[in-house]
């Protein structure tokens, strides 16, 4: 394998020292460098494009004339040839001046109910299918170079130290955060195989990185209806473009071909739906497209974080196949929150096209992304044969800069100055939690803080913890392994719980994991855990409501997880426990009332002498299987990463038997089955579906704990997306079975999609959410919740509110109440 790797390679190398080189620079005729001109070879599909300072670099290999196109928006297409000697090796340097393009406009009449772009937008939406189809098999050598940069850096933010970039940015707190290349190969099929093998990936200042940027993340096709970004933006050719946009035709030119290329202006009916401002260029009688360039904002993708995009591509015509193929593609982006101003961009080079009938069976697999041995490890003299795009100075400095600094920062001396910093330790430390950290070594050692770690409750009364926690990584393998253990004290039961933990993710390739815990802890009923510490403790100081109901466990248990092939991960699970029942011990509140405290028997509320459980043992043996249908994945030298697939949804299928408990009764059986799904509804917005079905066996004595506990919600607050995992006004065990269940939770996110077109509302910028659950049990009537809301609430950039009306029925009228819900 190596040695094939390694033949591949110096082919690989040498067809490239083979070209010669033509680079230059591209001005207008006040010369003002023009970045991201689009040049090609006449009728071929070796290309390139300019860089910000308007040089660039083309390599050729045959010898002769070379006939090469210029092609730059609002400007003539400017052709030069130029002479290839045999054997000639020294790059050939030319300068281009490009003079603006006489646009001229039809003599046409103008009709009042029509105009001239919308009769050319008709055409290239009639015509799309067909021109879509010309490029819809190709194989293409792909490069791409993504760049952030920030711009006056403030050195805190909310109170905290922002010192990370402090040795990349300079005195004025400005500079490159990240700098990235990629070239691969592509196989594409539309409308979604593809194949990348990754030939080089480079990231500056980090020899053991791996670029993000990929052609998968370039796929951006005007022929479809919509664009995928954080939501579907509408194609102004999409098959309902009229309802989204108006059109006005600015002008025609000609290229050096003599096709007609009509200029038409993209004018959004509504700034608040997800569309696009800018223009798009239609070859005439084929309505092909000729470029684009349009800019939409994050309101319009509800991205608060995003100021602007804009996404610029151009098409080259090939007069042998006479097919227009992308061959050059710019995403430049600015955003900005909480003082934090980021701006940069993509390029991407699409070259050697070739377009076959048909590809092989075995051509496409779940395996989307391949990053060849050694793709991260290519020297200087690689990149600078096959880059074709030319770096800048501020480029060139940062990959210098960069890369001094990781050798620096990869010396002992270093990074046991900088823990030295780090480690120091504070009296505030002893407040909010300690790390003393080894970078050289790959390990720390953490302190958890009792204060950030108390809480309140009716059983232990306050009570709060202190742990210590050892990790150790393997980054080359990206693996890792941590230990740690825990004391706890509960200051009105005044008892002290221990408990310690191991665990490690074994292979990034196969997704091992091992975990081994025990101890003696304080536990809900659910192990979902569906209240939170927090709000059970100011539901309770403050409102009295105790809603956390616990039992005691003193345990030991194990759990051992892999994927045993693509698409399917397997666990298997064991433990150990003593349970025993807890009693509330404490009545104190922050207010006055005399109202009681509900008992800890979720059962009898009101009981206060009769437990939820007596104090037995058991033994739990858990077998799990999840299945995720269609998954793909990337590979990369130092493991697997999955990739979701919204065509298809996972299953998740689990075995439970309890044995060898202290009572015959406590022993049982339980099969149970999960399905979700996410579907994407075009622009409709996303559905999430989220059932679940379950079954006992033998089940009739058995534990409360071993019940099946659905998570209700009576505290009309929701921290965090468990939305579709959860009810939104059942009490928390008022349905808990030993029998059969089934659970349904439907969500449907319009993504803005309704809200976007009602006057006043659209001011907000909210999505609408609609809702729906159902539960059946044996012996209760199925209980349902129909719920609409508003998310994506907030004030500027910050909008992390929901709230929801919810209905619930069993049968007939339940009742109604409003949710309030934080989205971090």
């Amino acid at each position: 394998m190596l040695l094939r790797n390694s033949i591949s390679f110096i082919v690989f190398i040498f067809s490239f020292a083979s070209f010669a080189q033509i680079k230059g620079t591209v001005n207008d005729v006040n010369g003002k460098p023009l970045p991201f001109v689009t040049i090609f070879e006449e009728n071929t599909y070796n290309g390139t494009t300019t860089n910000e300072q308007g040089k660039f670099v083309l390599n050729v290999k045959i010898p002769g004339d070379h006939i090469i196109l210029f092609q730059y928006l609002g400007y003539k297409t400017n052709k030069q040839i130029v002479t290839i000697q045999q054997n000639n090796n020294s790059p050939i340097d030319i300068e281009v001046i490009m003079l603006e393009e006489n646009i001229t406009l039809k003599e046409v009449v103008i009709n009042p109910k029509d105009n001239p772009a919308n009769e050319i937008i008709r055409n290239a939406i009639k015509n799309k299918k067909a021109n879509s189809e010309k490029s819809s098999k190709y194989t293409a050598d792909f490069y791409s170079r993504g760049i952030f940069r920030v711009k006056n850096l403030p050195k805190k933010i909310l109170g905290q130290k922002l010192d990370f970039f402090d040795e990349i940015i300079d005195s004025s707190r400005s500079g490159i955060l990240y700098l990235s290349e990629t070239v691969s190969k592509v196989t594409f099929q539309k409308p979604d195989k593809l194949k990348e093998v990754i030939v080089a990936s480079k990231v500056s200042g980090n020899d053991n990185g791996f670029s993000f940027n990929n052609a998968s993340s370039a796929n951006f096709d005007f022929y479809d209806n919509y664009l995928e970004f954080n939501t579907n933006v509408i194609s102004p050719i999409a098959d309902n473009a009229f309802n989204y946009y108006k059109f006005k035709f600015e002008g025609s030119f000609f290229t050096e071909n003599r096709q007609q290329i009509n200029k038409i202006k993209i004018i959004p009916r509504r700034e608040t739906e997800p569309v696009m401002n800018g223009y798009i260029y239609i070859v005439d009688d084929t309505y092909a497209i000729y470029a684009v360039d349009v800019t939409f904002t994050g309101k319009q993708i509800q991205n608060p974080a995003l100021n602007t995009l804009n996404l610029k591509q151009n098409f080259s015509y090939n007069s042998t196949t006479r097919v227009w193929t992308k061959n050059t593609q710019t995403l430049d982006f600015d955003a900005g929150m909480l003082g934090i101003n980021i701006s940069g961009g993509f390029t991407y080079v699409f070259t050697n096209f070739e377009f076959p009938e048909k590809f092989e069976k075995k051509t496409f697999t779940a395996e989307v992304i391949r990053f060849e041995e050694n793709a991260n490890k290519k020297e200087d003299s690689f990149w600078n044969i096959i880059r074709p795009v030319p770096l800048t100075e501020e480029e060139v400095t940062d990959y210098i800069k960069k890369d001094a600094l990781q050798e620096k920062k990869k010396s002992k001396v270093y990074l046991d100055s900088i823990d030295k910093k780090k480690n120091k330790f504070g009296f505030m430390d002893i407040l909010n939690g300690y790390t003393y950290s080894n970078s050289f070594k790959k390990w720390s050692i953490s302190y958890e803080s009792p204060l950030m770690n108390t809480s309140f409750n009716t059983v232990q009364g306050w009570n709060s913890k202190i742990g210590v926690s050892y990790f150790k990584r393997n980054e080359d393998k990206n693996t890792y392994y941590q230990f740690g253990s825990s004391l706890a004290y509960g200051f009105s039961d005044e008892r002290a719980r221990t408990t310690a933990y191991f665990s490690s993710k074994l292979s990034n390739k196969s997704k091992s994991y091992l975990s081994v815990f025990g101890g003696n802890s304080v536990n809900q009923f659910n192990g979902e855990e569906p209240i939170s510490k927090l709000v059970n403790m100011v539901s309770t100081l403050f409102f009295k409501d105790n809603y956390m109901k616990l039992y005691e466990k003193n345990f030991i248990s194990t759990n051992f997880s892999r994927e045993i092939f693509n698409g399917l991960n397997m666990s298997l699970g064991l433990e150990y426990a003593e349970r025993k029942p807890l009693f509330n011990t404490t009545d104190y509140t922050f207010i006055k009332s005399d109202d009681l405290y509900t008992s800890n028997n979720p059962l009898l509320p009101f009981d206060f002498t009769t437990s939820a459980i007596e104090k037995h043992n058991l033994v739990k043996l858990n077998l799990g299987a999840r299945i995720k249908f269609g998954q793909q994945f990337i590979t990369r030298p130092d493991g697997k990463y999955t990739i979701g697939n919204d065509k298809y949804p996972s299953l998740s299928l689990s075995y439970e038997k309890g044995f060898a408990g202290s009572e015959n009764q406590y022993n049982f059986d339980k099969i149970a089955a999960r399905i979700t799904h996410t579907l994407t509804l075009g622009n409709k917005g996303e559905m999430q579906i989220n059932s679940r079905a379950g079954k006992f066996f033998n089940a009739d004595g058995i534990s409360f704990v071993d019940y099946k506990h659905f998570n209700g919600n009576e505290t009309h607050v929701v921290l965090g997306n468990s939305y579709t995992n959860s009810f939104n006004l059942l009490p928390y065990y008022a349905a808990s079975t030993n029998d059969s269940y089934f659970e349904t939770h439907i969500e449907h996110n319009d993504k803005g999609f309704f809200m976007n077109k009602i006057p006043l509302l659209n001011k907000l910028q909210s999505k609408l959410m609609l809702g729906f659950k159902n539960l059946a049990v044996p012996d209760r009537k199925p209980y349902q919740e129909f719920s609409v809301g508003l998310s994506n609430l907030g004030f500027g950039k910050v909008r992390i509110l929901r709230i929801d009306y919810v209905r619930s029925y069993q049968g007939g009228y339940l009742g109604d109440g409003v949710m309030f819900g934080i989205n971090f």
